[in-house]
């Protein structure tokens, strides 16, 4: 099959810091074992999530052209996405939640193209290809789900993370990929579920990055909707686990309505969830999204915004009351009455306008970090940027004039006026000086000899928000995994098996009816005498073809694992149980 995505406009509009997350989905790699885990939890999740499932489901995975039989193909699932506004790319694993939710907001959904193990194909730590595309890609059919999806990407991508949250970050994705690797010990994974549980009772105040993840756990990925009695699943991690899916319909599941408090619900990855919470529909979600999205820094500005951008260690972004955007990594702000007046970066910074940024302001230019006061001039009601030229002459704000320039809170610039920027309506958003001095109080802020003084001019902060304003100012592909997803060799015997599931899916799928099925069975009861899903595959051919000595044959080996393998007894009868009811549903969505 083709490994390459086809390229379609929405796939075009990705910036390059989110293309490098991409990496080939490589189909060929997916063994025939790997495409019966595909297809019996497809299967088993139909079957009973046809009950319990929001309407939105069965029907997306018709329109978004996910097959029950055989794995998807990204080659394939970008083409019909396409039709409903969408793209899909693979990726390796967890991905920073930062980009995560920003492929989201360029409508582009990101599914990790590794597959679970059969030992765990009832629930895995990991994020695979049957969670994101069985789960995730067929609820986007629904254009309301799809549209608060688009929206959640493009607000969570704003929301300012701690130092910690990259750590606690880094130490799941490692989690998830030891717990999913079949070679990991018990120590290791012990150790890392260590560390990661060490972070989580060590995160101090929530971010808003770790507060917006709760809201896409508790709805995107775990959400249920409709009454509390009677709620439907819509959360891709309940749609694509075949144990959680069931158990979390159980009275044993507290359901709770779905407010902004669920932001403050912490989440274990490696746990079923104790409660869920159900949204009367999906409007609902983005009510409960906005409101959230008030409380941020991107909307109030502030000396709060800009305390988690210096707290965040990261690249942020303030916006001023006139619209000049300041990126770069904040160090410092001076304050006054709970009022922030001097902000303060380190390092390459960028200066913008409406997301575009100013000639000769880039990180060239402001390679050593840029300050700039905040607020109004002292003694004066009306701010620089509501001056007119009468005014802005009135007390020298003039090109060619040396001017001292008192703010409330008593940061000073004195300095001969070069030249200023204006935005769109007019107001002075820069003014660059030489010769200039910046004071606050007794301490230097800005010395002559540093060179031109460019003054950002604002009265107030009215957003702050993580990265920067212009997505060109930086360089951005600078992402460097501390884990890799874990492949390991595959032994002989794992491949002999392998070669068995093959020739059962050859079979079935009519391109060699050569193979006995009695021969394959026998070999596998003497050489493979754990291995349960083929013989349920098996199984399948013979009772659909009426064969009933070999259907006995089966059924006896499979009470015999049952008895060794007690644990995946209800795995066994669940397969049993699908097949015989399963003709209808085969037919219609094959």
């Amino acid at each position: 099959m083709n490994n390459s995505i086809e390229s379609n406009a929405i796939l075009n509009r990705l910036p390059k810091h989110l293309k490098q997350f991409i990496k080939p989905q490589n189909y060929e790699d997916y063994s025939a074992i790997d495409q019966a885990v595909w297809r019996y939890v497809m299967r088993k999740n139909v079957d009973f999530l046809k009950t319990v499932a929001h309407k939105s489901y069965l029907e997306g995975l018709k329109q978004t052209g996910i097959s029950i039989n055989s794995i998807p193909n990204m080659y394939g699932m970008n083409r019909i996405l396409k039709d409903i506004g969408w793209a899909a790319v693979a990726v390796d694993g967890f991905i920073p939640p930062n980009a995560f939710m920003e492929f989201q907001a360029y409508n582009v959904l990101v599914i990790a193209s590794d597959i679970r193990q059969l030992e765990h194909i009832e629930y895995t730590p990991a994020p695979d290809i049957i969670h994101e595309g069985a789960g995730h890609a067929p609820i986007i059919a629904n254009p309301e789900y799809a549209e608060y999806l688009r929206r959640f990407g493009e607000i969570g991508c704003k929301a300012i993370s701690s130092a910690k949250d990259y750590e606690l970050y880094e130490a799941v994705r490692h989690l998830s990929i030891i717990k999913e690797a079949p070679n990991s010990n018990e120590h290791d994974i012990a150790s890392a579920e260590k560390k990661v549980e060490d972070l989580q009772q060590n995160m101090g105040e929530p971010s808003e990055m770790a507060l917006i993840r709760n809201l896409h756990w508790w709805t995107v990925e775990y959400g249920l909707i409709g009454s509390l009695e009677n709620p439907k699943i819509y959360g891709a991690g309940l749609l694509s686990s075949i144990g959680e899916s069931a158990w979390c319909m159980t009275d044993e599941v507290k359901k709770l309505p779905y407010n902004i408090s669920a932001a403050y619900k912490d989440f274990d990855i490696t746990k079923p969830q104790p409660q869920l919470f159900v949204t009367p529909d999906f409007a609902h979600l983005s009510l409960v999204l906005e409101e959230f999205a008030n409380t941020m820094a991107l909307r109030k500005g502030g000396l709060s915004g800009i305390n988690k951008l210096i707290n965040s260690k990261a690249l942020g972004t303030i916006e001023l009351s006139t619209g000049i955007q300041i990126s770069g990594a904040f160090t410092n702000v001076i304050e006054n009455e709970g009022k922030p007046i001097y902000i303060q970066t380190t390092g390459k910074t960028a200066l913008s306008y409406r997301e575009k940024e100013l000639v000769g302001h880039g990180v060239k230019n402001h390679a050593n970090g840029f300050g700039s006061p905040i607020g109004k001039l002292k003694g004066i009601n009306i701010a620089i940027e509501d001056m007119s030229p009468r005014d802005l002459s009135a007390y020298h704000i003039y090109e060619e004039k040396n001017v001292t320039l008192e703010f409330e809170g008593g940061i000073k610039v004195s300095g001969e006026i070069i030249t200023g920027k204006r935005n769109l309506q007019g107001k002075i958003i820069l003014i660059s000086f030489k010769n200039c001095t910046v004071t606050h109080l007794e301490t230097k802020l800005f010395k002559p000899e540093w060179g031109i003084y460019d003054m950002a001019v604002g009265k107030d902060i009215v957003s702050a928000f993580s990265g920067p304003a212009d997505l060109n100012s930086f360089d951005l592909i600078t992402h460097k995994t501390s884990s890799q997803t874990i492949h390991v060799k595959k032994s002989e015997k794992r491949l002999e098996l392998e070669r068995f599931y093959q020739q059962v899916r050859d079979y079935r799928e009519g391109t060699n009816r050569t193979i006995s099925r009695t021969k394959v069975l026998e070999q596998l009861i003497e050489k493979h005498p754990n291995d349960w899903l083929l013989p349920i595959e098996l199984y399948e051919l013979a009772f659909k073809g009426n064969e009933k000595k070999l259907c006995e044959s089966i059924l006896q080996h499979l009470e015999t694992i049952k008895q060794n393998r007690p644990e995946i007894g209800k795995l066994i009868d669940d397969g049993l149980d699908i097949v015989k009811n399963y003709q209808h549903y085969s037919k219609t969505n094959s």
